[in-house]
């Protein structure tokens, strides 16, 4: 397959959460097909509600500048299916991820006609196949794997047990975690694995007993990243500056590279798992961790593109919890008048993300992202509804995303801003729509 008929047998394969199908069978057989790729070099594992994503970036990034070659999965993707796959933060090139496609798919179709596996790898599970045989071809020293969802059944939770990092749990994808935060929890905790190590972010009460019960199960001793730390100072876009206490026991302070007051939870779990893999033999220094810190890049998460007229901010909050995150980081550092443009999934809690987000906005622009999974307008309109009516904002309902951002553009002058949030694959159509109008990246001035 070339890359074009690459990304069409992708798409052919099926939504990547609606065909979802959780379970390990399937991408063991299809690993141990290609050699079982994922046992050749150790992987650091990442679950979470929020901020597995941006730990992840915080820890290939340090462990990059340590000299480590490294590798990075991730998911999902805002632009381009390469974004998954990096190693030495550059991302797989189309005709590598096209000769390896055509590898995995005729590995799949053998296993197949063996009657081996009752039916072809999900979207993930392909990716998944793809990500980790490029990564023992690039002959990388450490994998950074983010989980897709869950941990238990996830086709990631098939790497040997090494180091598993636990970020933020909240309530999220309860149609396949289960309802409570306990449920969801306990799916999450099973990246914890006998003989591995793991580092453990801040948690409600009741998911921190679940993740301690699983490491006592396992004989592990985790590390909890969750002390106070002293904030120095922030940036006027949201980059924080704070002091923390390293295992050596000295004071280090930092700089973030990422905005947000809530990333500084998650670069403590970074920080403590470079100082565990320093514990592990890996040849990491404070300043390591630091440049990693502060030159780390996670594009749509906070992201700040333009200087003026109006600024324009990217954030995929994709549920309640997330959208808290992005409402605190808008009380602190918005400028105003702020021009909200949201959109999510059918699936979320839209009335508790609106709670959140609406009451900052003085420009509502509901738009519906072109997904399966996708809420119509209507839906978001209808439970949004009580509280637009409370605020006394007036609401417009605009799709294509394409259109409802020229909207936004026309209702905020050039001294407000722009927000875009609720879900990953929103600020992924904002980004294409961006280089499509204005140039790879660029905004109007």
């Amino acid at each position: 397959m070339n890359y074009w008929e690459t990304l069409a047998y992708l798409e052919w394969l099926g939504h990547e959460w609606l065909r979802a199908q959780f379970g390990l069978e399937k991408i063991r057989r299809l690993l141990a097909e290609l050699g079982n790729p994922q046992t050749t070099y150790p992987s650091i594992l990442i679950a979470g509600t929020n901020g597995k994503g941006s730990t992840a970036a915080m820890v290939e990034a340090i462990l990059r500048r340590a000299g480590l070659r490294t590798g990075l999965y991730t998911s999902p993707h805002l632009v381009r299916v390469e974004e998954r796959i990096r190693v030495l933060g550059r991302e797989i090139v189309p005709e590598e991820l096209a000769a390896l496609a055509t590898r995995v798919r005729a590995a799949s179709e053998e296993l197949l006609e063996r009657g081996e596996i009752e039916a072809r790898p999900t979207y993930f599970e392909f990716l998944t196949a793809i990500g980790f045989t490029y990564f023992r071809e690039k002959a990388i020293e450490v994998a950074v794997v983010e989980v897709g969802l869950g941990g238990r059944l996830d086709a990631t939770n098939v790497v040997p047990p090494f180091l598993s990092l636990v970020t933020s749990i909240d309530i999220d994808h309860e149609q396949y975690l289960g309802s409570t935060i306990t449920s969801i929890a306990r799916e999450k905790a099973m990246i914890i694995k006998p003989g591995s190590r793991a580092v453990l972010a801040r948690q409600h009460p009741e998911v921190r007993a679940v993740l301690l019960a699983r490491c006592r199960e396992c004989g592990v001793s985790p590390i909890w990243a969750d002390e106070a730390v002293e904030i120095l100072g922030s940036e006027p876009d949201g980059r924080f500056v704070f002091a923390y206490r390293a295992a050596s026991g000295e004071r280090r302070s930092v700089h973030l590279g990422l905005r947000g007051r809530h990333q500084i939870e998650n670069a403590l779990v970074a920080i403590r798992a470079a100082e565990v893999l320093r514990e592990m033999g890996y040849s990491i220094s404070d300043e390591a961790i630091r440049q990693g810190l502060e030159s780390v890049e996670w594009p749509g998460r906070l992201e700040v593109l333009g200087s003026s007229s109006p600024l324009l901010v990217l954030d995929g909050a994709h549920n309640t919890a997330g959208a808290r995150a992005v409402r605190a980081y808008l009380e602190e550092f918005a400028r105003r008048p702020l021009t909200l443009v949201f959109g999510t999934m059918r699936d979320k809690r839209i009335a508790e993300m609106a709670v959140e987000l609406f009451p900052l906005a003085e420009v509502l622009v509901l738009t519906r992202v072109s997904d399966e999974r996708a809420a119509p307008l209507a839906q978001l309109l209808e439970q949004t509804a009580d509280l637009r009516c409370r605020l006394g904002r007036r609401t417009e309902a605009v799709e294509p995303v394409g259109r409802a951002l020229d909207r936004a553009w026309e209702r905020t002058p050039p001294d407000g801003m722009i927000c875009v949030t609720g879900s990953l694959y929103l600020v992924g159509e904002a980004k294409r729509w961006l280089a499509r109008s204005h140039g790879e990246g660029g905004v109007r001035d």
